[in-house]
């Protein structure tokens, strides 16, 4: 039931323009963690939490070919690079391209269904090598890590500052992982963030201020409704952990 559940959220949220996987895996998870009986084996192992979100992960990175081909709009990193190379070759993505290049667009579907078969095919017998990766001592481990994350965020705009900032933001991790914090919210917040500004931007400026432009709006008021029962739902039927 996990992998069906992360399949559906990860669809859906792939679907969704400039949502991405990574959103897709955090929300499975905490929708698993919700669902759970004894949340408490979370972050622990339990299996629920390692199969919902990767199948959320897969089921996102096909729903946002959808946006991609009937819109045009580029559903994550991948397929915003997918786009540009159609335009390259003088392709525009959008509804006259499933009657134009329908050859193209079925093709890009089934190889879809190919590399799941191949990634099948290769996984399973190198599941065991995958797993052995984790006998590796983490004091082996972090130099190299912290190495990469230093030389990326002071190569990113040649600021040493930023890699302070990283630090702090480590120290933060680990205060977190000390006393148990989750790091989903903060995560999904990151990623979220400047995504919202931008459409709360956009839309109050086609709305010309008006914040009513998200109630008088069918899509908008569903999905704002979605959350406020998404708040709200674990507050008011909550279950209660199994002593």
């Amino acid at each position: 039931m996990a992998i069906l559940r992360g399949s559906g959220i990860g669809f859906l949220i792939g679907v969704l323009p400039a949502a991405g996987a990574t959103i897709a895996s955090f929300i499975a998870y905490i929708a698993e963690k919700k669902l759970a009986r004894d949340p408490s084996r979370f972050g622990k192992g339990a299996i629920e939490g390692v199969a919902g979100p990767e199948s959320a992960n897969n089921a996102a990175s096909a729903g946002a070919m959808v946006p991609m081909f009937a819109l045009g709009v580029p559903g994550s990193n991948t397929t915003a690079v997918m786009l540009a190379a159609l335009i390259m070759f003088g392709l525009r993505p959008g509804p006259d391209m499933f009657t134009t290049n329908a050859s193209l667009v079925w093709a890009v579907i089934a190889s879809m269904f190919i590399g799941n078969l191949i990634l099948l095919v290769m996984n399973l017998p190198l599941a065991g090598l995958f797993a052995r990766l984790l006998q590796i001592r983490y004091c082996w481990i972090y130099p190299p890590i912290l190495a990469i994350c230093l030389t990326g965020v002071i190569s990113r705009a040649n600021n040493v500052e930023d890699a302070w900032l990283m630090l702090a933001f480590g120290v933060l991790g680990w205060a977190m992982k000390r006393y148990d914090w989750s790091a989903a919210p903060m995560i999904l917040g990151l990623v979220l963030g400047p995504i919202f500004e931008n459409s709360l931007r956009q839309s109050l400026t086609l709305s010309h201020g008006s914040g009513m432009i998200f109630l008088t709006r069918p899509i908008a008021a569903v999905l704002l409704a979605l959350a406020v029962i998404a708040v709200m739902a674990p507050l008011l039927f909550g279950k209660k952990s199994p002593a």
